[in-house]
């Protein structure tokens, strides 16, 4: 099977999804990339030394500047007359360009695998990842996002993939690119961090959780994580969010703060490997996946723990 992964990238370098998508890819069969963008040649040349890529396909365009679903699905459509899956990392905008490309080729999507089991089988999540699901196509194209905390990182040097320019379809116009807003923060990115740190509506308003989440996630070195009922009540923006709504992580260590680990909380963040819950109700849901569990009052227990690291 030739797989045509679509990597993610702001045109300089590529995003870390990308390596989880290629792994998946390369227990599917032949792993080729597509690097859509304008300017982008620095992104090809880091993406054919990814390993286990045998091609690069490089569609360098003013139209694919901004990754418009619009405009590269069609783009994706064409190639895929050469190839029999494609795959995106389940993010935004991957799941943004990922339906547009099934509709175009007439295919049902596969979303959000966990795994490969076989020819056009695979596992994922169902009812906010409470049960597993064995699906499998019977479509000629499939067309897949994968859910990147279910598989390794692809190593980013051992490559030695070819590039290859390609052309297609740049879209009707019916989307343009107007402006982006993009919060800066010099704290690492939620879903490559290796540790984050959460706070829930317990936290009361975006001062107190200023107060008490944020000197504990500089001690970390932490990204910092919130539930929705949080961000819903307005204590931090929605770049903030975990949850099955919200950024799906698996850092080694997730403190959960406040948190009550309602199941849409706990399907974005129970694969990480050492969670730490403060709550003081003993019977919150969050103690039933956590590694350790301190029932104790937040305002309390917080300061104490900033204190000693």
């Amino acid at each position: 099977m030739k797989t045509l992964v679509w990597v993610e990238h702001d045109n300089s370098s590529l995003k870390d999804a990308t390596l989880a998508a290629v792994t998946a890819a390369a227990e599917m069969g032949e792993v080729h990339l597509l690097v859509a963008g304008s300017g982008c040649g620095a992104v090809a040349d880091a993406a054919a030394k990814i390993a286990g890529v045998g091609k690069v396909h490089v569609a360098d365009d003013a139209a694919y500047e901004h990754a418009l679903a619009e405009n590269v699905a069609p783009l994706v459509a064409d190639l895929m007359g050469h190839h029999d899956a494609f795959v995106a990392p389940a993010t935004t905008t991957g799941k943004n360009i990922a339906p547009r490309v099934a509709a175009l080729l007439d295919v049902m999507q596969i979303s959000d695998i966990l795994s490969v089991e076989g020819d056009k089988t695979f596992t994922r999540p169902i009812y906010a990842g409470n049960a597993i699901a064995t699906v499998q196509s019977s479509d000629e194209k499939l067309v897949i996002t994968v859910r990147g905390t279910a598989f390794d990182k692809a190593a980013t040097e051992g490559g030695s993939g070819t590039v290859e320019a390609v052309s297609g379809p740049t879209g009707d116009g019916t989307s343009s690119f107007v402006s982006a807003e993009i919060a800066k923060s010099e704290r690492p990115e939620l879903t490559s961090a290796k540790v984050i740190v959460s706070g829930g509506r317990a936290l009361k308003d975006s001062a107190t959780f200023e107060e008490y989440i944020t000197p504990l996630a500089d001690k970390l070195g932490a990204g910092i994580g919130a539930s929705r009922a949080a961000v819903d009540a307005g204590y931090v923006p929605n770049d903030y969010q975990v949850g099955q709504t919200g950024k799906i992580v698996a850092p080694e260590v997730y403190i959960a703060i406040g948190i009550s680990g309602a199941i849409q909380h706990l399907a974005g963040m129970k694969d990480s490997k050492v969670i730490i819950a403060i709550n003081k109700d003993e019977d919150a849901p969050i103690f039933q996946v956590a590694d350790i569990g301190l029932v104790a009052d937040l305002f309390k227990a917080v300061p104490e723990l900033t204190e000693k690291l």
